[in-house]
């Protein structure tokens, strides 16, 4: 399979993130069975989070070999993930697999033909499978930030739906950190960051996020700078 380079140096950094990651994979947990592909896994920080003791099989996939080997190092060390796989790939060369669900944990917004991808991901599903997204949300929040680590774009509830593959009906489209966003309208209008320092991750999420937790139900899901959606396959 051929290497695809990751050009983002954000992911060492966001990996402490741990309120963020705690809040979202709560979120997705109840929607993962028996096989589960990951697509994007990166150094494998999310995995830990999102694999219980009930997921049959675990896939890792993940386009830049050096990011995988990182993952599968990292894996190999934790007893609830040392079963993992990581391959090093894309969608297209798992076309003989089938999965109970899917996972795009901040992925989406990296490639360009996203409803294609969302398409071909959608064969790789079981009959009642889910496909999980997870993306950065409102294109009027893009800042450099989101430039310099590859995303391509932002989405909001009607450009999500859009990528909506044929046989899969929409289950769940959430908005999640609500609180958060007043972080990013910062960026967005003041400090035009290409990378967030350590320092701003943690006040981020040690002050920003559990609040979220709260509002974000207190608003119904209506507001926040990422996005959730969850399809399933009919």
């Amino acid at each position: 399979m051929s290497d695809l380079p990751y050009v983002g140096q954000e992911l060492d950094i966001f990996a402490h993130a741990r309120n963020w990651k705690r809040y979202w994979s709560s979120c997705v947990r109840p929607f993962l069975a028996g096989d589960v592909l990951e697509v994007g896994a990166g150094i494998g920080v999310n995995t830990p989070l999102l694999a219980p003791h009930s997921v049959r099989s675990w896939i890792c996939l993940e386009p830049d070999a050096k990011l995988a080997e990182r993952a599968a190092v990292a894996l190999a060390r934790d007893p609830i993930t040392a079963g993992c796989q990581v391959i090093v790939g894309t969608t297209q060369a798992l076309h003989e697999r089938r999965f109970d669900a899917l996972l795009y944990i901040d992925v989406l917004e990296h490639i360009e033909q996203d409803r294609e991808e969302l398409g071909q991901a959608a064969l790789l599903l079981k009959k009642g499978g889910r496909l999980i997204v997870l993306s950065p949300a409102h294109q009027w929040l893009y800042t450099e930030f989101d430039r310099s680590i590859g995303h391509i774009r932002r989405y909001d509830r009607q450009s999500l739906m859009a990528c909506g593959p044929p046989g899969c009906r929409l289950s769940r489209l959430w908005y999640l950190d609500s609180v958060g966003m007043l972080a990013s309208c910062g960026n967005r209008l003041v400090l035009h960051q290409a990378l967030p320092a350590l320092r701003q991750i943690l006040f981020w999420d040690r002050y920003l996020v559990p609040p979220s937790a709260v509002v974000d139900r207190l608003l119904f899901h209506r507001l926040g700078k990422s996005i959730l959606a969850i399809w399933t396959k009919d």
